[in-house]
């Protein structure tokens, strides 16, 4: 199992590859040890920003092992029935409080829960030959997550055409609706994904983590509750923030007009 997750580090950046030939599809092994990878991540003061990316040209990632879940065997059963680990499916739809930035790096075909393991990612960047799709309406079953977030993150009209029929969605019309920040040819892919993770792992991450929060209280309240907690300071990670010395560097560096030291305290 060591072999199907690998990372690489590079200062404050984590690279984690899933690599499961054929198409990078997870079992529950994979998804507890991926979990693991990530809970590291959010662990590790000395990490700021994540890539998830997967092995291949093909496949991105074709989602629940389906083949492993047809085959009878325990360890096969179905998405709901398994202790799937600490982060959920794929390590990072029900990770708590993993307040920094991960970026997907898709290349190849995002399928069922591979879409919906990029969509649990901050910032995706896909290849022009990516390819997206909800196939699960086709053997009878629900995307869950995807019906959850899809909708908040691209038209609902678009959401409900992709969940209602399982078809597929190109690269471009994935970036057209924004389900994708860009679209790049596969040679650029990596180059222009470091390229972000660098810029971002020279920011604010106390920052980082008040928007990742901030962000994820108010999918469920109203703009006015969450605007009273954010000034209330009633978020750990704001709270933190008002009295951090970046806070306190930031301003300094624009009232000298300097770039800021960031700490991360």
């Amino acid at each position: 199992m060591a072999d199907v997750i690998t990372t690489r580090r590079e200062g404050t950046i984590l690279e984690v590859t899933l690599d499961r030939p054929k198409a990078n599809a997870i079992d529950w092994k994979t998804s507890r040890l991926m979990g693991e990878v990530f809970k590291a991540f959010r662990d590790d003061p000395n990490l700021r920003v994540a890539i998830l990316k997967t092995a291949g040209d093909k496949f991105f990632c074709a989602g629940w092992d389906l083949k492993v879940a047809a085959s009878g065997d325990v360890e096969g059963a179905e998405v709901v029935d398994r202790d799937l680990g600490v982060g959920g499916f794929g390590g990072l739809q029900e990770l708590p409080d993993l307040n920094k930035p991960v970026i997907a790096c898709v290349n190849g075909m995002a399928v069922g829960g591979g879409l919906e393991l990029a969509l649990s990612c901050d910032l995706i960047y896909a290849s022009d030959h990516s390819s997206f799709a909800l196939p699960e309406i086709r053997a009878g079953t629900l995307a869950d997550a995807a019906t959850i977030k899809l909708p908040k993150r691209i038209p609902y009209y678009i959401a409900m055409d992709l969940l209602l029929t399982g078809r597929w969605m190109d690269a471009a019309e994935a970036h057209r609706w924004g389900l994708v920040n860009e679209v790049l040819s596969k040679e650029r892919l990596e180059e222009r994904v470091w390229e972000v993770a660098r810029l971002l792992a020279s920011g604010p991450p106390l920052v980082f983590a008040a928007i990742k929060e901030t962000a994820r209280v108010a999918e469920s309240l109203t703009f006015q509750k969450a605007r009273d907690k954010v000034a209330r300071r009633q978020l750990a990670t704001v709270d933190a923030l008002y009295d951090s010395e970046d806070t306190r560097e930031g301003r300094r560096a624009f009232a000298e007009k300097r770039e800021p030291v960031w700490k991360g305290r």
